[in-house]
């Protein structure tokens, strides 16, 4: 119906109206400045941007979209990306006065749009789609670099593929005690992670979609950039376990990582290339350039990590599980 803005300085309410319930319907630039509203009215869609100042309307314009799904600032603020339902691909970049810079459109028929993700410089846009495939526009005159697709079978030499393997640890006969200690019954019945490193052509696990369901597991539905612009990393849906790592200064596969569980969420550390993700284990999975880290979150019971954020400093990060978080704080080497 509305979303009601209150002021915690001056105890003041302001009111906007006709917000439209999608997927992001609400968008800040990074300096919080400007805010950004989709709108429903009469059928038709429309965008709205205020001035978080005081909260007039700076502008208010229809969108060409049959059914609006999300908005998405550039990191800049100069340019704001609306695309549509997944039923039609069409993304459409506005400048802050409402003024249609460029529409994109890669297909027609098949599902279409499934997640958006702006480069920090502002310089990239990278769309990923049910077909499996991202595509990245360039910020000059808006139109197609490349695309990344998301094949079963890694079979370049120049990708680097980690897999994930469990192993139980080994006892020796002289460290066993019964009753057993708890530190010893832990590490008895406790798997350990590390990680291996594959050679080419190696097979992903692969899930075919059910074509007559809804919601098919099928398409790119996660995609995030580093901080200096210049790794991609991206999860196909069809392949669950793996996380794809694109050097964008190459436009190549770099690296993919396979884990044994699904891929629940990754994040890109806000100051460094370093990418963490968590599978819903108790096992928090670490990649940088250097190479790759399998962090145990020590613990009581069964910490099962289903989301993580960064600290804005990259010196600790929170994590998630269903009913528990924790802080992680990461020792940084002195220079």
């Amino acid at each position: 119906l509305r979303i009601t803005v209150w002021s915690l300085c001056t105890k003041s309410v302001s009111y906007i109206k006709y917000p439209k319930a999608c997927q992001q319907g609400v968008a800040f630039t990074k300096d919080g400045r400007y805010m950004a509203v989709a709108e429903r009215r009469d059928c038709k869609d429309f965008i709205s941007i205020f001035v978080c100042r005081n909260w007039q309307l700076l502008r208010h314009f229809d969108t060409e979209t049959q059914d609006l799904f999300g908005i998405e600032w550039a990191p800049n603020g100069c340019v704001l990306a609306a695309w549509d339902t997944c039923l039609e691909y069409k993304v459409l970049l506005y400048s802050l006065d409402g003024r249609l810079l460029s529409s994109y459109r890669a297909y027609e028929w098949p599902l279409g749009i499934k997640s958006i993700a702006w480069s920090p410089s502002s310089q990239f846009l990278a769309i990923g789609s049910f077909d499996e495939k991202v595509r990245i526009l360039n910020h000059v005159t808006w139109k197609k670099i490349t695309e990344l697709e998301h094949p079963a079978v890694i079979t370049s030499k120049k990708t680097i593929v980690y897999k994930e393997v469990e192993k139980s640890p080994t006892l020796g006969t002289e460290r066993l005690s019964f009753p057993p200690t708890r530190a010893l019954a832990s590490s008895l019945f406790s798997t350990q992670s590390k990680y291996d490193i594959c050679q080419v052509p190696v097979s992903l696990h692969y899930i075919k979609p059910v074509a007559d369901k809804a919601n098919p597991k099928v398409g790119v539905g996660m995609l995030a950039f580093s901080a200096d612009n210049c790794f991609l990393a991206t999860k196909n849906d069809n392949i669950p376990n793996a996380v794809w790592i694109w050097d964008i200064r190459k436009l190549k596969l770099a690296v993919v990582l396979e884990q044994l569980y699904t891929i629940q969420c990754f994040q890109w550390d806000p100051c460094q290339p370093r990418l963490a993700v968590c599978t819903g284990s108790s096992r928090v999975y670490l990649w940088s350039p250097a190479g790759c880290v399998v962090v145990k979150v020590p613990g009581e019971g069964d910490f099962q990590i289903v989301s993580l954020s960064w600290h804005s400093s990259g010196d600790s990060m929170l994590l998630l599980s269903k009913d528990h978080f924790c802080v992680c704080y990461l020792e940084r080497e002195e220079v």
